[in-house]
């Protein structure tokens, strides 16, 4: 694989970075892939080799690239730390996924030292990371340097990542507003960033085990000249750890002597989080979890992770208060459209069981024990 043509350009109202990818094993055309916010913030954004090494390196791995050449100068710490990922790879893998060569020049220092940085995360509006901003906002004072100042919201992951789904801007600029409701109380800014560097390998296997989270970390250091640290919240907690394409042994070390890259909240359940969030009313009521992008509802209170998240909240009193579903109860026939045991997932709901049973909610208790009995 070769990484060339980085460039830096706007159109209209959008500041991109982009880079052309060329295919050296793999039968395919040249893909031009980009990151890009709006010209509010297109001052810090960066054609950096960084970035787009770590966005297109699970990828070339999965196809079987024997080395990444890069047009530009690569940081030596990440080139380092790249190797530990491609050796967790080809363990995670059995030997599938074999570590290639990064042929680059390095850079000499850290580009940014003498630049006033701020720290930021990666907000979805989904549990886990709303979660995370209160938890920042509850234990750093104003004046720290690791105090969140900025939000970054990305379409080209569930909105806008698959090819033949659509771009759905529409869908984004909706998760974008309620987004922007959470970013205003919690006094930060929110920095809209498109991508759609999940399009070199569209595969939802390799998206969701493997490439995300690389995917999250190329933003982050594109934005290297704002941001010194960017937080990632943990998607499952440390004593369910399977490998996952954002997971602690992984995000950190798409880390740079620019950026610091951060897996939070490791050591907290998913139902330790809904607490968190249940308390804090403004997340409350604006919180997107459903993946189902439905055109009428900000969730659609009928898929897997709509169903999980509401019983979850009715384990800890707060369904009822949440404006964000249409609906106040659960109803057990959910459960046959999908089934829970798949991905991981029983965690999840095992944590439920006792408050659920504690709130008198037995029927739910009975279809979830049910369905986790399948696997």
């Amino acid at each position: 694989m070769k990484i060339q043509n980085l460039k830096k350009e706007q159109a209209g109202e959008i500041v991109r970075v982009g880079a052309t990818v060329v295919w050296e094993e793999r039968e395919h055309e040249p893909q031009e892939i980009f990151i890009a916010t709006e010209p509010e913030y297109g001052q810090d954004l960066v054609p950096d080799p960084d970035a787009f090494v770590v966005g297109a390196i699970m990828p070339a791995l999965h196809f079987g690239e024997k080395r990444i050449l890069v047009d530009g100068r690569l940081c030596p710490r990440l080139k380092q730390n790249l190797e530990t990922v491609m050796g967790m790879m080809h363990h995670w893998t059995g030997g599938q996924m074999r570590p290639l060569r990064i042929e680059a020049e390095p850079k000499s220092d850290s580009l940014y030292k003498s630049r006033k940085r701020r720290a930021g995360m990666f907000l979805s509006g989904g549990i886990d990371s709303l979660a995370s901003l209160r938890l920042n906002r509850l234990q750093f004072p104003a004046c720290h340097q690791d105090y969140i100042r900025d939000c970054l919201l990305l379409h080209g992951f569930d909105i806008g990542g698959v090819i033949e789904r659509g771009a759905k801007y529409h869908v984004f600029e909706r998760a974008r507003q309620h987004m922007q409701t959470v970013a205003r109380d919690a006094d930060v800014s929110l920095l809209p960033v498109y991508t759609n560097i999940r399009h070199l390998c569209d595969d939802r296997d390799l998206w969701l085990n493997r490439f995300f989270g690389a995917v999250l970390a190329a933003v982050a250091l594109a934005l290297a000249a704002r941001l010194h640290l960017v937080n990632i919240a943990a998607s499952y907690d440390v004593y369910n750890l399977v490998p996952c394409g954002s997971h602690p042994m992984l995000d950190p070390y798409f880390s740079s002597s620019d950026l610091d890259i951060r897996h939070c909240d490791v050591h907290l359940r998913r139902i330790d989080k809904l607490r968190v969030v249940a308390q804090w009313p403004v997340a409350l009521n604006n919180l997107r979890v459903c993946l189902a992008n439905v055109a009428d509802r900000l969730n659609c209170g009928r898929c897997e992770k709509c169903v999980r998240t509401m019983c979850g909240l009715a384990a800890v009193g707060a369904l009822e208060k949440c404006q964000a579903f249409e609906e106040d109860r659960v109803d057990p026939d959910l459960f046959d459209a999908f089934d829970i045991t798949i991905r991981h997932r029983q965690p999840f709901y095992e944590e439920l069981i006792e408050g659920l049973e504690a709130r008198g909610h037995r029927s739910l208790v009975q279809r979830i024990i049910a369905e986790l009995g399948k696997a």
